[in-house]
């Protein structure tokens, strides 16, 4: 195990409500000076915090050895010392053995309780050596000053009421909850900073897809408008909320990626979900302004949309809407299912089912009547319809008859389509899209806090 991964484990059981630290032979793979370092931190937690911290080590250095205030000596399953750490080399000295100057401390403990290695330290040369079994040492140490103190105290009666407080936990989470936040929020801003080369690829990816689009529809002049061309616009529109759909995408495995090392910090007790999951979504916010404004700016008016600079903002406050309900779609799938093979699963069939029962693939009118709910469920037939028809309702379009010479251009495409010719379609798309997407962050919030993660990837 790397040194970063020992620091980074010993700093979680640092964090939260603990007030006692049981820790086993976290020296392994680690040289001695990294070793004393770390050993030297604990000791100064310990004292500050009132924290108490029980550790094996084996065979510590002599620096190490010394850092501790208390030393628990067991062998064969029976206690050989307990107690401050400068009595017990007169324990043994008392027994007849003492360790030599260039003896390491801890090495000496080790030998002079084995048979094997026992007699060099024997140093009583009034009386010869004979071996000394763990079991007389035990019963040497109840004799000894330390020990006798230790059952003193131990035949004291436990009174609750005289307990310190600092040796129990009546928080749940012992710092303010602000600042948790604000350590996550820290924390996933640094992550954020870290993985920028994502973030790059995914805006020069919408850049890439945007110019193919743009070229695609490119109709900045139309000679005659009538309903084949009103057919090519909607396709642009259906084209932009795809791809915006999918841009999402990406927080799927992202999310399921962090999910061990969350539903170990959730088990610990570090901080409350929340504290986790809104930072995640607040910084995503800039991300997805600069591609929806990228991604508008290289479409809207290439392709040719209504030219009125305020359904170019309509177009691109849609475009945000609809990453930011991807988004929480996506991450709600993750938390979810939890594993990428599942994800994946569960992931197709829910975007298949939006796609079919959200007015695209058919029109409303053609859904089946015991199908008719979905439509309104569907997050995409709200976002196709508040942008059919912030482009179709445009004085463009509307300015022309349609082929039966009494409708209105524009009104007969979305009548084409599906779609209720209704201008108030926009701001119901839009808030639709904006409940949907905290909606679907609410619920991976709560998925995140009250599902179990052990159905999850076990990898740190």
């Amino acid at each position: 195990m790397s040194l970063s991964n020992h620091r980074l484990q010993t700093g979680e059981m640092m964090v939260g409500s603990t007030r006692a630290l049981f820790m086993d032979e976290i020296s392994s793979g680690l040289d001695t000076s990294t070793t004393f370092q770390i050993v030297k931190c604990l000791q100064q937690i310990a004292h500050l915090t009132e924290t108490t911290i029980f550790m094996s080590l084996l065979q510590p250095s002599p620096e190490t050895f010394n850092l501790f205030d208390d030393i628990i000596l067991l062998s064969q399953g029976q206690i050989v010392y307990q107690g401050p750490i400068e009595h017990i080399a007169n324990f043994f000295r008392s027994l007849g053995f003492i360790c030599p100057e260039r003896k390491g401390i801890a090495v000496f403990l080790q030998e002079v309780i084995s048979q094997k290695d026992q007699e060099q330290y024997w140093a009583d040369k009034s009386k010869p050596y004979t071996y000394v079994s763990v079991s007389q040492f035990s019963q040497h140490f109840k004799q000894f000053h330390v020990g006798e103190q230790l059952q003193n105290e131990l035949l004291v009666p436990y009174k609750q009421t005289e307990s310190k407080k600092s040796a129990l936990v009546f928080k749940k989470y012992t710092v303010p909850k602000r600042e948790l936040f604000k350590a996550c929020f820290d924390k996933e801003w640094l992550l954020v900073k870290r993985s920028a080369v994502v973030y790059i690829a995914k805006t020069l990816q919408i850049s890439f897809v945007a110019i193919i689009g743009a070229t695609m529809f490119l109709r900045t002049r139309m000679h005659s408008r009538n309903e084949e061309d009103g057919g090519v616009y909607v396709g642009a529109i259906l084209f932009a909320l795809i791809t915006n759909m999918f841009n999402g995408f990406p927080e799927l495995p992202m999310t399921i990626e962090r999910l061990p090392v969350l539903y170990k910090h959730r088990e610990l007790l570090f901080h409350p979900t929340w504290a986790f999951t809104i930072p995640t979504i607040l910084l995503r916010v800039p991300i997805s302004l600069v591609e929806s404004t990228v991604w508008t700016v290289m479409t809207y008016y290439v392709i040719g949309f209504a030219p009125e600079p305020t359904r170019f903002f309509k177009h691109f406050l849609l475009m945000f809407l609809i990453q930011q309900m991807a988004s929480g779609l996506f991450r709600l799938n993750a938390a979810v299912c939890r594993t990428m093979t599942i994800a994946n699963t569960a992931g197709t069939l829910v975007l298949e089912s939006c796609f079919l029962l959200g007015g695209i693939v058919l029109p409303k009118g053609r859904i089946p009547d015991g199908w008719q709910w979905a439509y309104w469920v569907s997050p995409l037939s709200y976002g196709f319809n508040a942008l059919t028809t912030n482009e179709l309702l445009a004085p463009r379009w509307m300015n022309k008859l349609g082929s039966d010479n009494s409708t209105k251009l524009g009104v007969a495409i979305l009548q084409n389509f599906g779609v209720t010719p209704d201008r108030n379609w926009f701001w119901i798309g839009a808030t639709a899209l904006l409940g949907l997407a905290v909606l679907f962050n609410v619920l991976f919030t709560l998925a995140l806090a009250y599902l179990d993660g052990s159905s999850g990837p076990c990898v740190f």
